[in-house]
């Protein structure tokens, strides 16, 4: 998303010019992305291509911390993989045949290099690195107690919550002391670390964020999608766990499991939106999920049309699924431009103003004369999407009938992904027919929350026990909001969580 390379020899205070993503596409914006691999003579550079196969999901900063057998290496920066690991000589600094690597969204907090992960560590077990996927919704009270007992933070991120409670456990064990500090934390996470000893990687007792182990000979590998594991020819093997410790080093990969057995609550956004399409989640292939997503869509709430046209990227597989099951030609309606950043002109008021037509452009020779039904994952402020309404009815279209593969988001998450607060949510105070008006559309429709678990192959929600996080839609919180119920509000949280 953003393709701007950084300014070297800049303050580390200094931000990027860029829009926020949140503010410029109308998207819940992605969380990060974890790689970390054992026993392999390419660790960075293969660290560097699954880095880039995740770049999707993080595009403020990428970092890798490598271990050679006597030192650790590190190398941060902030804007895009190809940018930071690009020139050679870079991953010839990374050496050893170990190491992790992260891809970085903030929620609000500081883009800044003392915030790039993987966050690196002297604890008395020795080196520790690192790298989180999630949101600690106990952050800020666990890094004020931290505080008063006389700790040091060198960040915002809640990451560093984590190595501060394992720096005060009386554990001796650096498995021991990680256990020690997640075991009080509360919220959603994804976690990979670098010792002198192996890789460790851990997931919440949820599985909220997801985490998977694969192989390429002798060589483990812990990553957040399947897709990373392609690139450099690795093979899936498993997801880890909800709840599980697993430890890459010396022999067979150790499994631990340090917390007590809890309902599985994957984040069920990840199938809608955020994973990339050719990666395999929960046992379930993300385009597969996703177009039945759009073909159960278009049993609920299809409306005559001419054709099905899908609002690119992340809408074209429910837009398939929906084409197919209502027997209307799919086209692409919509073309988006991959090479425009956001630094591409000043942004000015008015150049923003133009933003969505800097990125898409009506396919006219598609849409003239057409009953269109235009196919989305969601809808957070509307911004975007009367943007891209005006768009298709200035191509010609005699009708436009939005319908979004997601339930109407009427909730803040804080379990890792970047929502704006309750009341900028246009779903949270505008009901469907007053936002079809708002956006300008003939008519508007959202997946049901039954509808979306019957796409996942479910019966439908079970309101006792859903086997999804789906809390953005539902308001039904998996997790203590520790930090929120004491008086903070999602952008104070956000301010000390940073984005792990």
């Amino acid at each position: 998303m953003m393709n701007a390379k950084p300014r070297r020899g800049r303050s580390e205070h200094d931000s990027r010019p860029n829009v926020p993503p949140h503010v410029e596409d109308d998207k819940p914006s992605e969380e990060c992305g974890l790689f970390a691999i054992w026993n392999s003579p390419d660790a960075a550079a293969h660290t560097a291509l699954g880095l880039h196969a995740l770049q999707h999901r993080g595009q403020e900063s990428a970092g890798i911390v490598s271990f050679d057998g006597e030192r650790f290496h590190n190398e941060r920066d902030l804007g895009l993989v190809g940018d930071i690991f690009g020139d050679p000589s870079v991953i010839a600094r990374l050496k050893g045949s170990a190491a992790v690597g992260h891809v970085r969204y903030s929620t609000t907090g500081e883009t800044i290099k003392r915030n790039i992960q993987p966050l690196f560590a002297e604890l008395v077990t020795g080196g520790f690195a690192v790298g989180h996927n999630g949101n600690l919704t106990n952050g800020r009270t666990l890094r004020r107690q931290l505080v008063r007992q006389g700790s040091l933070f060198q960040s915002t991120t809640d990451t560093e919550v984590i190595i501060g409670l394992m720096a005060a456990s009386k554990q001796t064990d650096v498995v021991d002391k990680l256990i020690d500090a997640v075991r009080q934390v509360e919220g959603a996470y994804s976690l990979v670390a670098l010792t002198d000893k192996g890789v460790i990687g851990l997931r919440d007792p949820l599985g909220v964020r997801p985490l998977c182990l694969g192989r390429l000979g002798d060589t483990w590998i812990l990553t957040s999608e399947t897709c990373a594991l392609d690139i450099i020819g690795a093979d899936f093997v498993r997801d880890i766990e909800p709840g599980e410790l697993i430890v890459l080093g010396a022999g067979a990969p150790k499994s631990l499991r340090p917390f007590p057995p809890a309902p599985r609550r994957f984040c069920i956004f990840e199938h809608i939106y955020f994973a990339r399409p050719d990666s395999m989640m929960e046992g379930m292939s993300v385009y597969d999920a996703r177009t039945r997503i759009g073909a159960e869509l278009a049993r609920e709430s299809h409306v005559p049309a001419d054709v099905v046209i899908p609002v690119p990227d992340s809408g074209v597989p429910a837009a398939i699924g929906y084409a197919a099951e209502a027997a209307v030609p799919f086209e692409l309606g919509i073309i988006r431009n991959h090479y425009v950043g956001r630094t591409f002109i000043e942004p000015t008021d008015h150049i923003r103003h133009l933003g969505v037509k800097l990125k898409h452009n009506a396919n006219r020779a598609r849409i003239n004369g057409k009953r269109v039904v235009l196919v989305d994952d969601s809808i957070v402020r509307g911004t975007t999407s009367t943007k891209i309404v005006e768009m298709v009815r200035s191509a010609g279209a005699t009708q436009v009938h939005m319908r979004i593969s997601s339930p109407p988001t009427t909730e803040s998450c804080y379990f890792g992904i970047d929502t704006p607060e309750r009341e900028k949510l246009l779903a949270a105070r505008h009901s469907v027919e007053e936002m079809a008006k708002l956006i300008g559309v003939d008519s508007l429709a959202f997946i049901s929350i039954d509808g979306l678990y019957r796409a996942m192959g479910l019966p439908g929600r079970d309101h006792r026990r859903p086997q999804y996080c789906d809390a953005c839609f539902t308001g039904d919180y998996p997790i203590a909001l520790t930090d929120r119920e004491e008086g903070g509000t999602q952008p104070q949280l956000a301010l000390l969580a940073g984005r792990a």
